[in-house]
């Protein structure tokens, strides 16, 4: 009979996983506007979370972006467009995580 192995608790414990960005985030606020367009063409206005040279989070409410999907952004930092990298959403609220292209 195969009997599974016992891990010691180090074994057993969770990996911790270090911080993957490669520029630093600075705390940002304001709004941000995205052009959605598809699979409709949208306005969606958000608020700045953060920023760096490279990319930016912000919340808003619009739940139907998607990873990989491409948006016109607007911001007090800057204009152009963008790569939705990561969505979360919480108790009515997305965060988008977005790579500047």
């Amino acid at each position: 009979m195969y009997r599974e192995p016992r891990l010691t608790r180090a074994e057993a414990a969770p990996v911790a996983y270090g911080e993957r960005r490669r520029q630093e985030r600075s705390p940002a606020s304001g709004s941000v506007q995205l052009l959605v367009q598809d699979p409709a063409v949208a306005v969606v206005s958000g608020s700045l979370i953060d920023i760096s040279r490279s990319g930016f989070r912000a919340a808003h409410s619009h739940s139907g972006l998607e990873k990989g999907q491409i948006v016109r952004f607007r911001h007090h930092a800057g204009e152009g467009f963008a790569r939705v990298v990561w969505n979360r959403i919480s108790e009515g609220e997305v965060q988008t995580g977005f790579l500047i292209l």
